[in-house]
């Protein structure tokens, strides 16, 4: 039997290529963002560490202690907010990602379910012609043991 031969195989190669290329995009924006969470968690467990430290101190160096920590503070507020940002930029480009490679994955998965239907298409095609073969064969063989001179046994 021929070996079968799809037209649009090589358009499902390119759409499982671009699914593996965004996941792989995918997979680097999931890791940038997670970097971008720890260190907005971080900066945010030293602001919250600082202010501890100065709710157990003495009245009295206390208040020194939190004009210095309102004045160096609004530095680690400003990058907590540049982080929160990038974050909520990453999640957009996260979910715009996923969106992408769920169209590319249907549209995979429709070529899929042509590609097994062209398939068992040619595959009964294949076994009617075998069996047509096989029909001729037989035909053809009987007909020339008919045409043998048949030999009457006394």
């Amino acid at each position: 039997m021929r070996r079968f031969v799809w037209r649009l195989q090589r358009v499902l190669d390119i759409k499982v290529k671009q699914e593996d290329l965004k996941r792989a995009e995918l997979i680097s924006i999931t890791e940038k963002l997670i970097l971008k969470r720890t260190e907005l968690l971080g900066q945010e467990r030293i602001l919250a560490e600082l202010l501890a430290e100065i709710a157990v101190m003495e009245p009295k160096s206390r208040i020194m202690e939190q004009e210095f920590f309102l004045k160096c503070s609004a530095t680690n507020i400003e990058l907590i907010k540049k982080l929160k940002e990038k974050i909520k930029e990453l999640e957009l480009e996260q979910r715009k990602k996923t969106e992408e490679i769920l169209e590319i994955r249907k549209a995979r998965q429709v070529l899929e379910k042509l590609r097994a239907k062209a398939e068992q298409q040619y595959r009964k095609e294949q076994e009617k012609l075998e069996q047509k073969e096989i029909d001729e064969s037989a035909t053809v063989s009987f007909v020339r043991r008919m045409r043998e001179p048949q030999t009457i046994k006394i």
